[in-house]
């Protein structure tokens, strides 16, 4: 088992350095191959032609690749300081970008909306895995009946339905028709039960959204899995059917679920954009569709970063969860 570990970690710190590299590519050398103008990019198109220039000369742009590089590894690790003639800004580590638009490093910006965006993408992955595993147990262990056939219709319209729909839907009709929840947002520091009324629906309304994925490829992998021979051999040695099911079937079940669940975490902790944005939930997501429209290049920078490591986070907590699930991956 710490061997596997071992392998995992290591894989993963490469991981990181290649999506560091990747993140630098996309932000700084594509647009540069383009023929973009990065420091425009950063301050505005009708930002003062000295302020354009102050901005190249504190990005180092004008530097070898390699040494933009290594100030961009430096930054995150260690902090950067940013200086053009007189004018210098230190950005303390980590240092995920420095915003020239707004005056302020990106790092203070994602940590005060990290939080929010954590307890939306938590909560609701909780209601998607219950209902959504056990929904889709139920009916392949029901193959064919009515709970069978009405689950899949709600998994279906779950899928074909886009969160914007369901969620306005959900707030004229719980919000501000019958009004059971609030309409505002209190941070979970101000009013724990103001909060945990807020997210409701919230939570509701994006696992809805996953809760019919996971059900639909929780029914087809049990199915595969209960024509197996070693699920025959177990009921033959005269196991009960909740043995068989939650020890031997369900095991092999969870495999794709987790892989499932390590993406889509990672993904929903770098930003449930529709879902804060329908909500006015202040999380990360709606922090990158507010940079994307004001062109904030350093900010979308900087949460691109944080969803790529919740991912490999969150797929580096699925590796080791195969191994406590399954001994086979572990020995592999």
């Amino acid at each position: 088992m710490l061997a596997y570990l071992i392998r995992r970690l290591f894989a993963a710190a490469v991981m990181l350095v290649v999506i560091i590299l990747v993140v630098f590519s996309i932000f700084f050398l594509v647009p540069k191959w383009a023929g973009v103008d990065i420091a425009t990019s950063f301050v505005g198109k009708q930002a003062d032609p000295h302020a354009v220039e102050a901005v190249r000369e504190k990005l180092g742009l004008g530097d070898p690749i390699y040494l933009q590089v290594w100030d961009f590894f430096k930054g995150i690790f260690a902090g950067r300081t940013y200086a053009a003639g007189g004018d210098v800004t230190h950005c303390a580590a980590p240092c995920f970008g420095y915003s020239f638009r707004s005056e302020q490093a990106v790092w203070p910006v994602l940590t005060q909306r990290f939080p929010v965006t954590l307890g939306l993408a938590l909560g609701a992955a909780v209601l998607w895995l219950v209902f959504g595993v056990a929904a889709g147990v139920l009916s392949a262990l029901k193959r064919g009946s009515l709970w069978d056939r009405g689950a899949m219709v709600v998994a279906l319209s779950g899928v074909s339905l886009p969160i914007y729909f369901t969620g306005l839907l959900a707030s004229a009709i719980f919000v501000f028709g019958v009004k059971w929840f609030p309409s505002n947002y209190v941070s979970f520091g101000d009013n724990v039960g103001s909060w945990f009324s807020f997210m409701i629906l919230p939570w509701v309304t994006l696992a809805f959204l996953y809760a019919a994925m996971y059900a639909r490829i929780t029914r087809a992998t049990m199915l595969e899995i209960l024509g197996e021979d070693y699920i025959r051999t177990a009921r033959a040695k005269g196991l009960t059917e909740p043995v068989v099911i939650g020890k031997h079937a369900m095991r092999s079940t969870m495999t794709p679920i987790l892989t499932m669940l390590g993406m889509d975490l990672g993904a929903l902790i770098g930003g449930a954009i529709l879902t804060e944005t329908t909500f006015s939930i202040p999380g990360l997501g709606q922090a990158v569709l507010t940079a994307i429209k004001n062109q904030d290049l350093p900010i979308i920078l900087g949460v691109t970063l944080i969803t790529s490591l919740a991912v490999l986070i969150a797929n580096l907590a699925v590796d080791i969860l195969y191994a406590v699930i399954d001994p086979r991956v572990r020995l592999a």
